[in-house]
């Protein structure tokens, strides 16, 4: 049976394993930073590019690769590489793409480590970004140079869920390859989406990026990330993954294997709580406004239904009184959990000028979308009703 063939629950699961065989149901943990060599012939066949020969778990680590050979799987992808965090993941693709005197083309709307990589990392480098508003897609072709090498962009948006339209961003870069004859890398960050509700590489993009410590882990008790893309493109990552060393962790990827298993259970429901949730917060005396891209007041609805197959689980409000508000919401709440993450299993709140956003400028919050009153809500998998009493009685604090 050709996984490809069957679910995404089984792929998750499974992964290319869909046979009979003799041995463990779950990976073993490979807890080791090096291995044994029958002879000293081993080293040699690993010199020669033998990938069956294990030497360093920096390199390569069985456990690891069992998840990351499942993530692939679960994209419909050719391969993918586990990495220690989300942001690991992120600056190596990018590093493998780019190097001094490119140029990369970005959206604005970002999860603020990747901005703040972008604004004061790579100038060190002499790599420039360039930002193109969503709103604005056709102008890529005008902002493509002789040294433009990548374009990047996160749909939904960390944190105001706003949507990229993915298929015009494409086609704009299809359009500026065929003006320049040079061929520009795509990557986009599907972490809120996830492979559940968004599949980027139908729709044309060269590589994906996950925090995995999000909806792939899920439960709040790991760092991970990934890179999903060819065998040709991973190769290449791996390479300067190597010498970058943010390798994946053998725990961490136990962990991960762990989750993939009821992967589309927890996301499905917490998608189903979010589009609930949001609805009752719409409706909210003491809540301006509710982003969340099911509902048909979300400015970007319709590009929402065109590109994702589900809406996914994470919600945006600004409520009444500024960044005061917000904070008396969160500190009233008993279910919902005030912390820095999301994706795991319970449901999670913070504010993003003092978390992903913090200590930005004005005019940054400004190009981010991100104003003082704003909570932006994980949904977790608790029970419904539990959640809005929650919430409607945080809110009525204000």
């Amino acid at each position: 049976m050709k996984p490809k063939k069957v679910s995404l629950a089984t792929r998750a699961i499974h992964g290319k394993k869909l046979y009979p065989y003799k041995g463990a149901v779950t990976t073993p943990i490979y807890q080791t930073s090096t291995y044994r060599f029958e002879n000293s012939n081993d080293a040699v066949r690993y010199s020669q590019g033998d990938p069956s020969v294990y030497v360093y778990s920096r390199y390569h680590n069985p456990s690891v690769e069992d998840v990351e050979e499942k993530i692939a799987e679960m994209y419909d992808a050719e391969a993918a590489l586990l990495f220690s965090s989300g942001m690991a993941a992120i600056s190596t693709a990018i590093l493998s793409i780019v190097k001094a005197g490119d140029e990369i083309i970005s959206t604005p709307a970002l999860y603020g480590g990747t901005y703040r990589f972008f604004r004061d990392v790579l100038p060190l480098y002499n790599v420039n970004v360039t930002y193109v508003n969503a709103d604005s897609l056709s102008d890529i072709s005008k902002l493509v140079t002789a040294k433009t090498k990548l374009f990047f962009c996160e749909s939904p948006t960390n944190p105001t869920i706003g949507l990229v339209d993915l298929h015009t961003a494409i086609a704009e870069v299809k359009k500026a390859e065929r003006k320049t004859g040079r061929k520009i890398a795509t990557i986009i960050d599907n972490t809120f989406a996830s492979c559940l509700h968004q599949a980027p590489f139908t729709i044309g993009f060269d590589l994906v990026v996950e925090s995995a410590t999000k909806y792939i882990g899920g439960h709040s008790d790991l760092l991970a990330g990934a890179v999903i893309g060819s065998k040709k493109e991973i190769k290449q990552i791996r390479q300067i993954a190597k010498y970058l060393g943010g390798c994946a962790d053998p725990f961490a990827a136990f962990l991960l294997s762990r989750s993939l298993k009821t992967f589309e259970l927890r996301v499905q429901r917490q998608t189903e709580n979010a589009m609930k949730l949001a609805k009752i917060l719409e409706k909210h005396r003491n809540v301006l406004r509710v982003f969340y891209p099911g509902l048909k007041s979300h400015p970007q609805h319709a590009i929402a239904k065109k590109q994702m197959s589900g809406f996914g689980a994470m919600v945006l409000i600004e409520v009444k009184g500024g960044v005061r508000g917000a904070a008396k919401v969160c500190d009233s709440l008993n279910v919902a959990v005030n912390a820095m993450s999301l994706g795991g299993v319970e449901t999670l709140v913070s504010i993003p000028v003092y978390s992903s956003h913090v200590n930005m400028t004005a005019a940054e919050l400004k190009q981010h979308g991100v104003t003082p009153g704003m909570i932006r809500i994980s949904v977790g998998v608790e029970g419904i009703e539990d959640l809005i009493s929650d919430f409607e009685q945080a809110l009525k604090k204000i």
